[in-house]
């Protein structure tokens, strides 16, 4: 077999693999259930691209947000201590934290410790424990009489 100038090497005849079953290959059109899993990707897709007047980066919320920041209620499940679990929950709106405890052996939720931390923000260089709000409250106007007094700037 002569080969021209002008054209590669032949390649090999292409070989069917035969069914393993011996038999003839079946070769079927795709399932129905596919052309409807496709048309309403394409229809997503389109609906996507057609949205209206909504802007692509907007975002659903469970709850509604204001540009000032995140507000609600938040709540997480921590370890408390080794082997005892328990959920965080923050009020950012009422800037109030607090805790339930689980108790195994009851099978419930047990209030473990609240707090509001309305003035613990004010507070400067101040860390101890078992201080009630109304204290803190004090504490920060005290600390603000006393910088208008030497005649620093007071914070909020």
């Amino acid at each position: 077999m002569e080969q021209s100038a002008n054209e590669g090497p032949s390649s090999p005849p292409a070989v069917e693999p035969a069914p393993a079953s011996g038999g003839s290959v079946d070769v079927r059109a795709p399932h129905p259930v596919y052309w409807i899993i496709a048309a309403a990707l394409v229809v997503i897709a389109v609906s996507l691209v057609f949205r209206g007047e909504q802007s692509p980066g907007q975002v659903a919320f469970a709850q509604p947000t204001t540009s000032g920041g995140l507000r609600g209620v938040y709540s997480f499940a921590a370890e408390l201590s080794k082997g005892n679990h328990g959920v965080y929950m923050v009020d950012v709106d009422t800037m109030t934290i607090w805790c339930y405890e689980y108790s195994r052996e009851k099978g419930c939720l047990r209030l473990a410790a609240a707090r509001s931390w309305k003035y613990d923000r004010y507070l400067e260089n101040y860390n101890v424990c078992d201080i009630p709000p109304e204290v803190v409250e004090k504490m920060v106007e005290d600390q603000r009489a006393y910088k208008i007094k030497s005649g620093l700037k007071p914070g909020p």
